[in-house]
């Protein structure tokens, strides 16, 4: 069911965000990731994102769709009531 993917590709999305957190702590020492949707896509891809969704979806491709799809999020007027995970997770679903 779609309803369940979203759901359960957003748990994935903030899954992804503590431990890239994380990352970002302890291996860039606190600066901040310019490629953060690739470590996101690759994070994402190793930790079964294909197996939600139903098919493969190439880390580079991923990437890309996270980043063109945060930085709609961020220019949305007025702002979604939803979590930047979770409108993602919709997308991911309907456009991968």
């Amino acid at each position: 069911m779609t309803v369940d993917r979203i759901e359960a590709v957003t748990a994935l999305l903030v899954q992804a965000e503590g431990a890239h957190g994380v990352y970002e702590t302890t291996e860039l020492h606190g600066v901040y990731d310019q490629e953060w949707a690739r470590w996101y896509a690759a994070y994402a891809v190793d930790h079964g994102l294909g197996e939600i969704v139903g098919h493969a979806i190439a880390a580079d491709r991923l990437a890309e769709f996270l980043a063109a799809a945060f930085a709609d999020y961020q220019r949305s007027d007025p702002k979604p009531t939803e979590t930047w995970a979770a409108v993602i997770a919709g997308r991911i679903v309907a456009e991968l």
